[in-house]
């Protein structure tokens, strides 16, 4: 079971054509209810056409029980990312999805298990789920717009063996 703590990486999945590899891997996919909306609005905002993303069977959305939790982590990280951590904690998420260094920090020291969009990709590769990275990785770049520092973008690919 997956958190997820915004759009970005579930876009970026989209837009890459690799959106079935979180349900493969984690078999539950669950965001907040800010995340959700968060959608909605990118959907609205920038005309991308996300109904596949917001309808998919496998994307369960939730409501954070634990609104004290949520406000003290608001004092430094976004709505999305605060209620995706105190989601996570409150049930027991095997990892939480987030690439962001603030956010990753905090779930850290929340005591969370987290991962990023490269990370999930690496996971694929070796379930073999996907064959090639750096394909798509270039794909998040250029069609996701999706930043990777040059630094892990070769990392990522030496240690797939790419």
């Amino acid at each position: 079971m997956i958190v997820v703590s915004d759009t970005s990486p579930l876009s970026a999945l989209f837009l890459v054509g690799q959106l079935d590899l979180l349900p493969a891997l984690f078999k539950k996919v669950i965001v907040p209810t800010k995340v959700m909306s968060e959608l909605q609005l990118l959907e609205t905002d920038f005309r991308h056409n996300l109904f596949v993303l917001k309808n998919a069977s496998w994307l369960e959305v939730a409501v954070v029980q634990n609104v004290a939790h949520v406000n003290l982590l608001r004092a430094f990280l976004d709505d999305g990312e605060s209620e995706a951590i105190a989601l996570a904690k409150e049930i027991g998420a095997d990892y939480l999805l987030i690439d962001e260094i603030e956010g990753r920090e905090a779930a850290l020291a929340e005591g969370l298990k987290i991962i990023g969009l490269l990370g999930v990709f690496m996971r694929a590769k070796n379930a073999g789920l996907i064959t090639l990275l750096r394909p798509i990785l270039d794909d998040l770049r250029i069609k996701a717009n999706f930043y990777i520092h040059d630094s892990p973008y070769r990392q990522v690919l030496q240690q797939s063996g790419e």
